[in-house]
């Protein structure tokens, strides 16, 4: 990161929910930060988002994005993530990783980061998260459990759900769909089970609530 002054530019890439917020939350006033820029996938759904705004930051490819900002946040996706980290640790900048999914087996984004002087930065997220279990940490963790729902459609897409050709239409009741390493899930749903790649004995299932009107998909994941 840039050496220390009074204001840490922040580029923030992606506009969904996530996204959307923490430039909200810049825009109304957090002391010691302005939005430097964004950018998103399409330029046309974010400028009418941008133009609420107080102070409206331009709307940037993610090659000025970087030049721009002193600290990158990742709002987007795995996949667009493996375009982002290169290009802004590479260029020294702090990188808040929103799709910790993707930081599985990439060492060289880690001595990229330390060869440019840059961090990366995993927030706690998801309900008593990594913050949760830092707390923990104070006594002996043998093993954490993790347990959480999701709505079929919410799952509609995920490698595994393609690859196993599961018919999430079908689904009356809470269904098991996927039991393995946490590894291994957080590749296969990559969209709904980041927070398990930064635990080191993960079990769970992977919020909506459990009714008879409410069909649920399980995830069970361990180390």
């Amino acid at each position: 990161m840039r050496a220390a002054r009074d204001t840490i530019s922040i580029g923030v890439v992606g506009l969904g929910a996530i996204g959307r917020q923490v430039c909200r939350a810049i825009d109304r006033g957090l002391a010691g930060l302005a939005l430097a820029g964004v950018t998103a996938r399409t330029r046309e759904r974010a400028e009418p988002f941008l133009a609420t705004l107080k102070s409206p930051p331009p709307f940037l490819d993610l090659d000025a994005l970087v030049a721009a900002s002193d600290l990158v946040v990742e709002a987007s996706t795995q996949a667009h993530l493996h375009e982002i980290a290169p290009k802004a640790l590479g260029a020294g900048r702090d990188l808040v990783v929103l799709s910790c999914g993707a930081l599985l087996g990439r060492e060289d984004w880690i001595a990229l980061a330390e060869a440019n002087g840059a961090r990366i930065h995993v927030p706690s997220g998801a309900i008593a998260g990594l913050d949760g279990v830092k707390g923990a940490a104070v006594g002996a963790i043998r093993a954490v459990t993790m347990e959480t729902r999701k709505p079929p459609a919410g799952l509609a897409g995920a490698p595994w759900i393609v690859e196993q050709r599961i018919d999430l239409d079908a689904i009356r009741e809470e269904t098991l769909i996927f039991e393995g390493p946490a590894t291994q899930a957080c590749r296969a749903f990559p969209a709904n089970v980041r927070s398990r790649t930064c635990r080191r004995r993960t079990r769970g299932r992977g919020g909506c609530p459990i009714s008879r009107r409410s069909p649920c998909c399980a995830i069970s994941a361990r180390l």
